[in-house]
């Protein structure tokens, strides 16, 4: 474990996260959290706490975690995405090899409809990507 602290802590919430400057410079050498902004990752929005004000440098590492956590919740959508993709090939798999006719009834209207929604995206997506290329 490393012995020296972040100068700063990010809580990640729904949307973003709670900032934290970390302070250990204090006569009983406490971690001690103040909390500085609220940063929304959807819109972008940074909202100091209480009557504080940010520095440049708080704002400049708000901004490289913004752009660090965007980063990786896209590769993580992208994960997701792949997956599926495995989990669709499972499915095909079960239902062709292990599936029951009630567990086949159970299931097969909703897939068929999600697999249709599903491809007419893709099919649009890829329409509108060849049309522009």
């Amino acid at each position: 474990m490393s012995t020296t602290l972040p100068e700063y802590y990010f809580r990640v919430r729904e949307n973003g996260a709670a900032v934290f400057k970390i302070d250990t410079e204090n006569r009983q050498r406490r971690i001690e959290m103040d909390q500085i902004a609220v940063v929304n990752i959807r819109n972008g929005e940074v909202k100091p706490q209480g009557q504080r004000s940010l520095s440049d440098a708080d704002k400049a590492e708000i901004t490289r975690w913004m752009e660090e956590r965007k980063a990786l919740l896209s590769r993580r959508d992208l994960d997701d995405i792949h997956r599926a993709v495995d989990h669709l090939n499972l499915t095909t798999q079960w239902a062709q090899s292990k599936a029951t006719d009630e567990q086949l009834e159970d299931v097969t209207d909703r897939l068929l409809m999600a697999m249709h929604d599903l491809r007419s995206v893709l099919v649009r997506k890829k329409s509108d990507r060849i049309s522009k290329g």
